[in-house]
């Protein structure tokens, strides 16, 4: 399935009612959710819909409520917004909402368990050793690269924008190399993620829909300066290199969307998403790193960047995932307590 930007003729913006953008919010990415948040309002503004700004860190939700607003577009990253809390909220307030529910939002933010569902279900991720609290200790961190091989990656696995990230080489004292990447990472995390490194090439593919009606939109190949794509060159500057169309050979192409799209449904994300992947140069075999649920929506941002390659417009792309926020399912009715039953006091 694949969106016909035609189609976007027929949502009216007044029927999405009052639309708050949420934005910024309290995680180490708040900086970029404003970015995304304010391009996203501008957007849906511009195309009629009534829409306004709403920061989580300075608000409480429950306002969301008295001022009457009909749905949520959510353009918060991180911690408390993109790992199922402001979903939880939102859904206990009744009010629809962007992007994956409650659980694929909090599975997806925690790479460790993310990579738990992908390969029971088959799907190709790179080899990990998990460092949970209370085993942070000389030991156990400098045993690391002997289960996984140098260079590897150390990582929080609740964390997104390459923050906490390191890159641990080994040409000289790795162990404290790697102490030094665990206490960067636990910085960030209890748990620690160290990650087996995959030369190659970077893509990153997004995804839109759900379920059997998921299809992914055109892959972007990343092309870093020494493959740097770290938080600075992902946001602030333009050394970094995107290919889309990404000159890739079609079967590679096909091979990373279906990779993309098996991954989303896994973990029972809805609405839209893009999965970041690593094509290992040795044999062109693609390893699936993550699931972003509430990706960039800045003047970098990928998404936005392959959705222009098939005909649809940033604006348009925003009143598309607007128009599909829902809740993870309808309120339930209040169940009367038969009158037989005794309620015992509180």
């Amino acid at each position: 399935m694949s969106v016909d930007p035609k189609a976007l003729g027929n949502i009216s913006a007044s029927e999405l009612g009052k639309v708050a953008v949420l934005l910024g919010g309290t995680s180490a990415e708040r900086a970029i959710s404003l970015m995304s948040g304010s391009g996203v309002l501008a957007a849906l503004q511009s195309l009629g819909v009534d829409a306004r700004a709403f920061d989580p860190a300075e608000r409480e939700l429950s306002e969301l409520k008295h001022e009457g607003i009909a749905r949520c577009f959510i353009a918060l990253h991180g911690r408390h917004g993109e790992d199922g809390t402001v979903q939880g909220a939102l859904e206990l307030l009744g009010i629809p909402y962007t992007g994956s529910g409650v659980m694929a939002s909090a599975v997806a933010m925690d790479k460790v368990m993310t990579k738990r569902i992908w390969l029971a279900e088959g799907l190709p991720t790179p080899r990990h050793v998990w460092l949970p609290p209370g085993e942070h200790g000389l030991e156990q961190v400098c045993s690391v690269p002997g289960q996984l091989g140098l260079p590897l990656i150390v990582k929080p696995p609740r964390e997104g924008s390459s923050i906490g990230v390191t890159k641990v080489i080994g040409s000289n004292d790795v162990d404290r190399q790697m102490q030094d990447a665990v206490a960067l990472a636990a910085r960030y995390d209890a748990d620690v993620l160290c990650e087996e490194f995959i030369s190659g090439e970077e893509v990153t593919c997004p995804v839109l829909g759900e379920g059997a009606d998921a299809y992914a939109l055109p892959v972007i190949r990343i092309r870093a300066p020494e493959g740097a794509y770290d938080y600075q060159n992902k946001y602030f500057t333009d050394v970094v290199q995107y290919q889309c169309p990404s000159g890739l050979p079609e079967a590679e192409e096909r091979e990373i969307q279906r990779l993309a799209v098996a991954s989303y449904r896994a973990l029972g994300c809805r609405g839209w998403g893009r999965a970041d992947l690593m094509i290992r140069a040795s044999d062109r075999r693609p390893f699936l790193l993550e699931m972003n649920t509430s990706p960039g929506m800045t003047t970098h941002s990928l998404v936005p960047m392959s959705a222009r390659a098939i005909g649809l417009g940033y604006d348009q792309l925003c009143l598309l995932i607007c128009s599909q926020a829902r809740l993870d399912a309808p309120p339930a009715a209040v169940v009367a307590v038969p009158a037989s039953v005794t309620v015992p006091a509180v």
